[in-house]
């Protein structure tokens, strides 16, 4: 059985994220046995339902949280849970962070003890398609009401659904709007007369001019040297068209050796070959490399979402004016424009069936769709979410937040996603080669053989389930 996911339009314009990479963990999860109908689903924390409590949350449960600890932080789920506690009697929501997800939540899946409420994200996130029988389906959140009266559903950007439906079957609720680009400092390049490039042959221009001022034009960092790899798809599928993206995500044999894949890998390989990326990343962790672009100014250009402003908030020189660009093309006549984007909806949240209060883990959800949880979100993290009305104009003085919605305007109907890499969890062994080739210790030939060979492994395995994306 396979799912169905569309090519998206100006309509879906906002869904956003980080089909970031996952760790396959098929092995132990799938072979949990997902509840049969007569299980119970934490019937001790289950009560009567109404327009207030649509999901049967019975005072007095306790209610367990794991989110990811990353560019977002944890916090605002625990003020929306505070405005659950509010609504409902002696409840408790209990937030925990967590930077390994898969690791740290692998025994308690086993166990048949899942948290009620995951934020599935990180590069240790759990791959979907081995527990994604064991999920609540998040259809019902949709219909109930939210804390202002009406319904969640109409309050949020279409299509937020699609990201975490997979085989017809709703259970992933993905939070965050993110917009994947290349980022700079607006005011360094006025500084120096610089223009963010709009192909590869202008990025490696850039390149030679910053060597001249003793900087760099990228720089990565271990743990996120696979965010090059979205800089990758995004590019090839801009020069190509979707035939391109239907190639990577339906896992084709010979995908990865396409005309466009192969430009924009031989490009990216020059700009190894020139210099012009910071020695050293795959032996750095990803947010001291990432402060040498924000605070230090050492590269010019860093690959990333529009999680980075937030995430390096504590290490950006005062006046960087964070701003964010589109992704090159490989000529000046790609399939697809410059302003041709990659967005989606990101951030996701999985209610396990088998938790102890399923309610509990879609209440917390509730709360955090509601406009008061989702301005918090905004203000405090400088993104959108998938709630509408919450971002002022202004951007709560966030260029970064500014330049995400002109971009996402600029692109128009051209909005794409990149999706079967998340669900596979192909992003740790596609981790390892990213590290290698902009280390230089892989060339086009062999970095090509290696991206290939993660995807037949997928494509090969019986025992994985396939989406079939169109």
């Amino acid at each position: 059985m396979s799912s169905e996911l569309k090519p998206f339009n100006r309509r879906l314009f906002l869904r956003g994220a980080l089909a970031t990479s996952l760790v396959p963990v098929a092995g132990v999860l799938a072979a949990c046995a997902s509840p049969g109908d007569d299980e119970p689903k934490g019937t001790s924390t289950t009560g009567a339902t109404s327009a207030q409590n649509p999901f049967g949350l019975a005072a007095n449960t306790e209610v367990d949280a794991v989110v990811f600890n990353g560019g977002y932080g944890y916090d605002y789920v625990t003020f929306a849970g505070g405005l659950a506690e509010a609504k409902h009697s002696g409840i408790k929501i209990k937030v925990q962070a967590s930077t390994e997800i898969a690791q740290e939540l692998q025994p308690r899946f086993v166990g048949g003890n899942p948290p009620d409420l995951i934020n599935n994200g990180g590069a240790g996130k759990i791959s979907l398609s081995t527990i994604v029988d064991q999920l609540e389906t998040l259809d019902d959140v949709l219909d109930a009401t939210n804390y202002g009266g009406t319904k969640i559903g109409d309050s949020l950007y279409p299509g937020v659904k699609l990201p975490g439906t997979f085989n017809g079957k709703f259970v992933a609720l993905n939070y965050v709007m993110t917009v994947f680009s290349l980022w700079h400092s607006a005011s360094l390049f006025e500084e120096n007369g610089w223009t963010p490039p709009k192909t590869w042959a202008e990025a490696k221009e850039l390149g030679a001019k910053a060597k001249a001022k003793g900087k760099y034009l990228f720089v990565f960092g271990k743990e996120a040297a696979n965010y090059y790899h979205w800089t990758l798809v995004d590019s090839a599928i801009k020069e190509g068209g979707h035939e391109v993206r239907l190639a990577l995500e339906n896992l084709a044999p010979n995908a990865w050796s396409h005309p466009a894949v192969q430009g924009v890998l031989k490009e990216v390989h020059d700009i190894v070959r020139a210099g012009y990326i910071v020695p050293g990343g795959a032996g750095t962790q990803f947010t001291a490399a990432q402060a040498k672009w924000s605070n230090d100014q050492q590269a010019l250009l860093y690959s990333s979402g529009g999680w980075i402003e937030n995430e390096m908030k504590k290490a950006t020189k005062a006046g960087f004016r964070m701003t964010g660009v589109p992704v090159p093309t490989l000529s000046t006549s790609p399939a697809l424009p410059f302003e041709a984007l990659r967005a989606a909806a990101g951030e996701p949240f999985i209610v396990p069936t088998k938790g102890k209060s399923p309610a509990g883990g879609k209440e917390v959800l509730r709360a955090m769709l509601s406009s008061e949880a989702a301005a918090n979100f905004s203000k405090t993290r400088l993104a959108p979410t998938i709630v509408k009305g919450t971002v002022p104009a202004d951007g709560y003085g966030s260029t970064a937040l500014v330049s995400q919605t002109k971009m996402l305007e600029a692109a128009g109907q051209n909005i794409f996603d990149f999706v079967s890499e998340g669900y596979y969890g192909m992003g740790a062994d596609q981790l390892v080669l990213w590290n290698a080739f902009l280390a230089g210790d892989l060339d086009v030939a062999k970095m090509t053989k290696g991206l290939q060979s993660v995807s037949d492994k997928i494509a090969n395995d019986s025992s994985i389930q396939k989406i079939k994306v169109s």
